[in-house]
C-alpha cells in the first residue's frame, strides 16, 4: 500500500481520443491477429513521484461478428505521465476507442523546502 500524506495529494484526470480506424480503413478495424495502439499522455504538473493510474473505456465501437478482446492500461508511469496502452488480437474488430484516466498521488507542496 503506498501511504500519501494528505495535504498534498494531485489528483488529475482526462480522456484520450487513441484511435479511429474505421474511416481511416486501420488495422484495428481491418487486422487480425495481435494489434497495438499507444498514446502519451502528460499530466497538468508533475507528481513528486510516480503516482497510481487507473484507466477505463469510455467509448468502444466495436464489430458484432467476433468475440470482443481487449486489455487496457497505463505503462511507463513517471512523475510526469504514462502511455496509455491499447491491445486485442485474433478476429476482433474495433472501429475506435476512447479511454479516460485518473491519476492520484503526492504533489509538490508550498510549504516544501528547497536545499
Amino acid at each position: 500500500m503506498r501511504r500519501i500524506r494528505a495535504s498534498v495529494i494531485g489528483i488529475d484526470q482526462g480522456t484520450e481520443d487513441l484511435f479511429s480506424d474505421f474511416a481511416t480503413g486501420g488495422d484495428m478495424w481491418t487486422g487480425s491477429g495481435p494489434r497495438e495502439r499507444r498514446k502519451p499522455v502528460s499530466f497538468s504538473e508533475p507528481y513528486r513521484q510516480p503516482p497510481v493510474v487507473q484507466v477505463a473505456v469510455s467509448l468502444w465501437d466495436v464489430d458484432h461478428g467476433a468475440n470482443l478482446r481487449a486489455d487496457l492500461l497505463a505503462e511507463n508511469v513517471t512523475e510526469q505521465g504514462f502511455d496509455l496502452v491499447f491491445r486485442t488480437w485474433s478476429d476482433t474488430r474495433v472501429a475506435r476507442a476512447r479511454m479516460t484516466w485518473l491519476a492520484i498521488g503526492e504533489i509538490g507542496s508550498e510549504d516544501d523546502w528547497q536545499v
